[in-house]
């Protein structure tokens, strides 16, 4: 159900007001909200889980570790450091500033939007609101609709947590989307799609708002010929059957020496047994389309080449299995869209493997991830040769997992990073202040201009 948009408006309205007051300034009140926020989830921790499994039957296990513990382990982050983040900090000053001290001042952006898509609705929604909070910024919250177990349960949250002045959620479709993205705020935020983006960055530079906008695309899996490939074959069938490919960073597409194809098809059906049984289907642990578009969508990139695995289907089920497909045509929509879903493209390079796996991901847009199996060396070779968001080598999707290093996407993937430290900066603006003496005042800089050529010799 749309939130009214005189209703939204209002809200906005009333949380300008209530920045202005500087009530969000003081520390103290920034970490007492972090807390409130953290019981709020562990509270309806529960509640979401359900939600998770009712919209997109992820299992508790997997709602837990790739959505809850991620925003618990967030807010950990920012209660430890928070103080020593936003702290003044001294810089140098060069000689020729004398008798001045320069200082960097963190000071919240203001009133942000929060924009989150339904692929992991409740870490995409909340960790960027953890953010939010350690700056010192109000924030209005939009899950998704496709979600809609999952957006009721946040929104129990955020009204039983906060008061709708600081922190409120607004629920509704695109028709919503357009509404917020009409009102001037100090800061955006959004996780979805390129040509989303696009849209919200378009919004945005009529206000000069500044954003962070954390996008997607097809990430590359490079298997050199040196890869382990068991265990290889167990990492990929993890990472591409992760919410059953619906995840951002999930590798796209793979690109395999010929010399080892044969070998990695068969080790990645074993493994795909190994993680689900022997029926994947009734394993309470793989998650389905999140829609029947989405089903309708996916599915049809079957026939963008040959199956090498899987491939069956249940439009009622909305269920899909972990195929390999491969592909020769690079034509084909499998090949120019990103999937989000497990279908998974082979393409097979000949010729001198290395050249021409760094070619084909440099003609393409940059992804978010970038992941290389073989030789540690031959992977900090391709890393150096190309561009992403972020990557592992002989792993795939684990550097989210990590919130003591920055995550965000590069050209079409993305702008803007957070995680850690860089979710309180990406709501921050750093303020630059000189403070100078008055106990001196060298007549150097005043017209006109005496004792040039020393000063000249100084700078």
């Amino acid at each position: 159900m749309n939130t009214p948009k005189d209703k939204i408006q209002a809200i906005a309205v009333a949380q300008k007001q209530y920045f202005r007051t500087g009530a969000t300034l003081d520390i103290k009140f920034r970490l007492q909200m972090l807390r409130r926020l953290e019981q709020g989830i562990r509270t309806n921790e529960k509640a979401l889980c359900d939600a998770l499994w009712a919209d997109l039957h992820k299992s508790y296990e997997e709602a837990y570790l790739t959505e809850i513990s991620i925003v618990y382990g967030e807010i950990r982050q920012h209660l430890r450091h928070l103080r020593r983040w936003a702290r003044r900090e001294k810089r140098p000053t060069p000689i020729t500033l004398f008798p001045s001290q320069s200082y960097q001042v963190k000071e919240p952006l203001g009133n942000a939007l929060i924009i989150a898509p339904w692929n992991y609705p409740v870490q995409l929604l909340l960790n960027p609101l953890v953010g939010a909070i350690s700056a010192g910024c109000t924030a209005m919250l939009k899950p998704s609709p496709y979600v809609p177990t999952v957006s009721a349960v946040l929104a129990q949250l955020v009204s039983e947590t906060f008061v709708p002045e600081y922190i409120a959620l607004v629920q509704g479709n695109r028709e919503v989307n357009g509404a917020l993205l009409e009102m001037r705020w100090d800061m955006i935020f959004f996780t979805g799609s390129p040509d989303l983006g696009k849209k919200v960055m378009a919004a945005a530079a009529k206000n000069l708002t500044p954003v962070v906008l954390e996008l997607g695309g097809k990430s590359p899996c490079i298997i050199d010929r040196t890869a382990n490939i068991a265990l290889a074959a167990r990492r990929i069938a993890w990472g591409k059957t992760l919410n059953a490919g619906q995840t951002c960073i999930a590798p796209d597409y793979i690109l395999i020496h010929p010399d080892i194809k044969e070998e990695f098809v068969k080790a990645f059906g074993n493994e795909i047994r190994n993680l689900h049984g022997e029926d994947i289907r009734k394993h309470r642990h793989y998650v389905r389309m999140v829609s029947d578009r989405a089903f309708e969508r996916v599915s049809k990139y079957l026939q963008d080449g040959k199956i090498l695995y899987g491939g069956r289907m249940d439009a009622s089920e909305r269920f899909i299995e972990p195929t390999l497909l491969e592909v020769n045509d690079m034509s084909v929509p499998v090949m120019n869209e990103e999937i989000f879903g497990p279908v998974f493209p082979v393409i097979a390079l000949e010729g001198d493997f290395m050249e021409e796996a760094v070619k084909f991901v440099n003609e393409r847009e940059k992804p978010l991830a970038f992941y290389y199996f073989g030789r540690e060396a031959d992977g900090w070779e391709c890393i150096r040769r190309t561009s992403s968001g972020g990557g592992c080598i002989n792993d795939v999707i684990m550097h989210i997992a990590n919130d003591r290093v920055p995550f965000g996407g590069v050209g079409n993937s993305g702008m803007g990073r957070y995680h850690g430290r860089e979710s309180f900066n990406a709501f921050s603006h750093t303020r630059t202040i000189i403070a100078t003496g008055t106990w001196i005042d060298l007549p150097f800089r005043y017209m006109p201009y005496k004792m040039f050529s020393l000063v000249k010799k100084l700078l």
